[in-house]
């Protein structure tokens, strides 16, 4: 498990993150929940205050408003994978389709629309969802016509699209977080877990001598708190590498074929993704960073020889894809978890191993920004006894 920041810190003034080792995203996140004593006791305990474990919170208060609902972040909200994502918004999962997934743009809308309703803000306008698509592109088998033409090991072209699009993951964790605490739900950051007793009620122990009671229990710290959440050894974390750059011009964009706005990755390799943010700047993310044996990415710091060597080459690689990007500026260089499963296997979305009052949920495998949101008011509506889990989602296989 990583070990809490100092709540002694502040927040940058300009992007509202706090000082760490993975840099610091362009992005704002706004929302800092209010400040109330903890609570001995909690129908649901929620670890993990991303995508997934505040969508989680929020829809459990939605659909059981008599329940309490109590959210354990380590270090502020967003500090994981959610606040650090690249924005792309994406269907289906890293594995494709999976039976009874559903679609899951639509149904993440339907769970925005409803929360937003309850709530009385727009979670998709805060967000800044757009979904004008996504393209699949690759160096053989381009589509007729194809907007983008990249030099990138060969020549990057558009090959196929998919549904899907981009939003503002700041603004995403804050008007999610917004949403819970309207709703209900407590929310309380620098609250580190240290320690689980499966017993019923679960026993929760947290940094500085705290404690809590949870009737029922999900896990939704994705690529960290390995152990705590169950997984095996057959889930691994990395981190993934993105830059930023200044604002393009409306004529640069269209000549490199982005004037639609639509996010896109490779299909084959080497790998590359990325998407256009509203002022015209472009996020562009490759390469993964192995953690240290201990598989603790709290030990990886985006500063280091090896990490600024990587960000030189993405820049040196950005800029040759096209001359209209030969003399581009870049403005933030950041890194986010992600939770792989060996052989690509979907997300994990399972009761614990140590008890069948507690869910398991995360390990998208960079898929994660719609998935997090749909597969978090999934797990809630399986701790409310509402639905059943999915069996392909298994932790064990």
């Amino acid at each position: 498990m990583h070990a809490s920041a100092d709540p002694k810190s502040r927040p940058d003034s300009r992007t509202g993150y706090w000082p760490g080792p993975w840099g610091v995203p362009p992005w704002t996140i706004d929302f800092q929940p209010s400040k109330k004593p903890l609570p001995e006791s909690a129908d649901f305990v929620v670890i993990g205050a991303g995508f997934t474990g505040l969508a989680a919170a929020a829809w459990l208060r939605l659909l059981a408003p008599n329940k309490s609902v109590i959210v354990l972040e380590a270090e502020h909200i967003g500090s994981g994978a959610s606040g650090r994502t690249g924005g792309q918004f994406l269907g289906e999962t890293a594995a494709g389709d999976q039976e009874g997934l559903g679609d899951v743009i639509a149904g993440v809308q339907s769970i925005f629309s409803r929360l937003s309703d309850a709530c009385g803000f727009s979670i998709a306008g805060r967000a800044k969802l757009m979904l004008p698509g996504a393209w699949e592109i690759a160096r053989k088998g381009a589509s007729k016509d194809s907007p983008i033409e990249w030099n990138d090991s060969g020549t990057l072209r558009v090959v196929g699209e998919v549904p899907g699009g981009t939003i503002d993951p700041g603004g995403l964790v804050s008007a999610l977080a917004r949403a819970a605490e309207t709703l209900g739900a407590l929310i309380f950051e620098d609250h580190y877990v240290e320690r689980i007793e499966w017993t019923r009620p679960i026993r929760i122990e947290i940094s500085q001598g705290r404690r809590i009671r949870a009737g029922k229990l999900l896990a939704a710290t994705n690529a960290l708190s390995l152990q705590m959440a169950g997984y095996g050894d057959d889930a691994y974390p990395k981190l993934t590498l993105a830059v930023a750059t200044a604002p393009i011009s409306d004529g640069a964009l269209k000549a490199i074929g982005l004037a639609e706005h639509k996010p896109f990755y490779t299909v084959d390799f080497p790998y590359l993704w990325g998407r256009v943010c509203t002022d015209n700047s472009i996020i562009w993310g490759a390469g993964l960073v192995d953690p240290p044996p201990s598989r603790d990415l709290r030990q990886v710091d985006v500063a280091d020889a090896e990490s600024k060597r990587l960000f030189a080459s993405m820049e040196k690689r950005v800029r040759g894809l096209h001359p209209a990007l030969h003399n581009v500026q870049f403005t933030h260089h950041w890194g986010g978890p992600i939770l792989f499963r060996e052989g690509w296997l979907p997300p994990v979305l399972d009761w614990h191993p140590a008890s069948r009052d507690a869910v398991v949920l995360g390990a998208y495998t960079g898929h994660g920004v719609a998935l997090s949101s749909y597969l978090g008011s999934w797990a809630a509506e399986a701790l409310l006894a509402r639905r059943q889990l999915p069996k392909w989602a298994s932790l064990k296989r």
